[in-house]
């Protein structure tokens, strides 16, 4: 038995030594790196192409916008949008969060200039609109337009629809 022990303690102390020299020699690679790179001499990765697509972008920017991580996902939304016209909507909703009602409202009109068929853009566009209790004609016209485009979010269009119109007899 105590042979066995003897054994195991061997093999261990082996194990914890290769561990500290692999950390050692880690350290000393970081250390000689950093020289290099700081002295300018180690050669550049340069990457020419994104590695990512669009829908990665895009689904990247969800994620961090989820995380409340605004102006990552704005930039990831940047990204996506040089392809991907829907992400045009997703930037508009990064800066109606932020307040920046400016912002929004162009992005929103870029998303429905680039896809005239996208609902949500015209949906959130005219919910902007309410916000700001402005256009509130053109903000009516353009949820009546996604309720056509997508009747399957009727609802949720249907709610902005009644608040614009609720707002509209109030400041008559």
């Amino acid at each position: 038995m105590k042979e066995d022990t003897r054994k195991a303690y061997h093999v261990l102390y082996r194990a914890e030594n290769k561990i500290r020299v692999t950390f050692l020699i880690k350290v000393i690679c970081f250390m000689l790196l950093s020289c290099c790179i700081a002295s300018c001499s180690f050669p550049r990765i340069v990457i020419l192409e994104d590695p990512l697509s669009p829908e990665e972008h895009l689904n990247l920017g969800v994620t961090y916008e989820m995380n409340g991580e605004l102006d990552n996902a704005l930039e990831e939304y940047k990204k996506a949008s040089k392809s991907l016209p829907l992400a045009y909507t997703y930037i508009g909703n990064i800066y109606f969060q932020k307040g920046d009602f400016k912002n929004a409202e162009i992005y929103y009109k870029k998303a429905i200039e680039d896809d005239p068929c996208s609902a949500d853009a015209h949906n959130n566009l005219a919910w902007l609109y309410y916000t700001e209790k402005k256009n509130l004609d053109e903000a009516e016209n353009l949820v009546l337009e996604a309720l056509q485009l997508d009747p399957s979010k009727k609802d949720i269009f249907q709610d902005t629809l009644e608040k614009i119109r609720g707002l509209k007899r109030a400041t008559k």
